[in-house]
């Protein structure tokens, strides 16, 4: 049974008034791969887009999202995140990474957070980079690791 479902099948909220706050952690990234125009201005130096310094933009976009998931997606809980940081790095073939990690202590997980942060970052380089194409791809955005409700969660890499 889906947890935001009643007995009458009838969506709602998650109860969690009587569960114990703990502390939760949530890790989430995906990939954005860039076309060689995009790739090439980022491998002249730091990338400033004509809206502004596009890597630090979409940092804060990321931080912002997670703190305001509750607005985006229905049933989230409020939860006043503890620490949520982004970061985005260049993979060795130029494309990017974005990974977005919160920590709050509270009576429910944080995977969502992550996930938006992760997301927002993503789709921020893509609105500052769209000017100079349109081909940017974001893919394979996932939740890499959990921990501190019921079941801690790690991502199964492959070939491992």
């Amino acid at each position: 049974m889906f947890s935001h479902i009643d007995d009458k099948q009838q969506p709602r909220m998650v109860d969690v008034s009587g569960k114990n706050g703990s502390w939760r952690t949530a890790t989430a990234g995906c990939t954005i791969v860039l076309p060689d125009v995009i790739k090439q201005a980022f491998s002249e130096g730091e990338f400033v887009s004509h809206k502004g310094p596009v890597v630090q933009t979409a940092i804060i976009a990321g931080v912002m999202a997670a703190k305001r998931t509750h607005e985006l997606i229905p049933f989230c809980h409020p939860l006043g995140l503890d620490k949520c940081d982004v970061a985005i790095e260049a993979l060795h073939n130029g494309d990017l990474s974005v990974v977005c990690t919160v920590g709050v202590h509270h009576r429910t997980g944080a995977e969502m957070e992550a996930l938006t942060g992760a997301s927002v970052a993503a789709l921020a380089v893509y609105d500052m980079c769209k000017g100079l194409s349109q081909e940017i791809v974001i893919s394979d955005l996932c939740l890499h690791q959990k921990s501190g409700g019921k079941h801690d969660y790690r991502l199964k890499k492959e070939n491992s």
